[in-house]
């Protein structure tokens, strides 16, 4: 079904009247992928939009598993911010991706991204695609935007682009490109297929360059600039079946 507002959203599920709908939007109690909703907000489950009402899913009779296929897994694509551990749990109580997410169906996140660094990453409740994204033999890309304090040096970037040693062994070639037609000389893109703990800070450090921020930008064939900080989609079905080949054939 095309983009429709919550309330009238809320009422075709036999949640509520529309203008029931409208109070439970006014009073916070709604969240549009992960974010406290506000009048005036759509919601198109067909295309990956998930409501949730005081933390429970909603779901409508033509809209049935949050945007995907009811016969798949389903799989999430979440921007964490600074700060989210990449757990579902954190025995110090510190802020986890679970928050982001409604309670149920249960998943588990494909791989980490450290506290500080922000961007994509997955939630599946498909363990053989989390499996298959994750083995090193397949080699499934990331792409990273890094902030650097000054301009990236030539000699650097040829490092990045051979290899750089670690205490772990030498790295795989990274790819290495400017950000913005190199508008700004601070930004760089950097993608690599290895999932190595917190490896571009150490690539960085190992070569003396001052890292201010850093963002996984993309996952194999997956993006999505206008995903907001804190919030999460369910996968259409053409990114989880371009995820699974990319996965199970990379």
């Amino acid at each position: 079904m095309p983009a429709i507002r919550l309330q009238v959203f809320l009422a075709r599920a036999g949640l509520c009247s529309r203008r029931g709908g409208e109070a439970l939007i006014s009073a916070g109690r709604v969240t549009l992928n992960g974010v406290v909703a506000a009048l005036g907000d759509k919601a198109d489950h067909a295309g990956g939009d998930v409501v949730a009402v005081d933390g429970q899913l909603v779901e409508t009779d033509d809209a049935e598993g949050g945007g995907g296929s009811s016969d798949r897994p389903i799989t999430y694509l979440l921007h964490k911010p600074a700060g989210v551990i990449s757990t579902m749990r954190d025995t110090h109580g510190r802020p986890t991706v679970a928050d982001m997410l409604p309670p149920s169906p249960r998943v588990f996140p494909i791989g980490r991204l450290d506290k500080e660094t922000t961007g994509l990453i997955l939630a599946t409740a498909d363990g053989p695609l989390a499996h298959a994204l994750t083995h090193p033999s397949l080699g499934v890309e990331k792409e990273y935007v890094l902030r650097l304090a000054n301009p990236l040096p030539q000699a650097a970037r040829r490092a990045l682009a051979r290899g750089v040693a670690l205490g772990d062994g030498l790295t795989a070639p990274a790819k290495v490109a400017d950000v913005a037609d190199g508008i700004d000389p601070c930004l760089v893109s950097l993608t690599i297929h290895e999932g190595r703990n917190r490896q571009i800070r150490r690539m960085c450090a190992a070569l003396g360059l001052d890292l201010c921020s850093l963002a996984r930008v993309r996952i194999g064939p997956l993006s999505d600039p206008f995903l907001r900080p804190g919030s999460f989609r369910t996968l259409t079905d053409n990114e989880y079946d371009a995820l699974r080949q990319k996965g199970f054939t990379a």
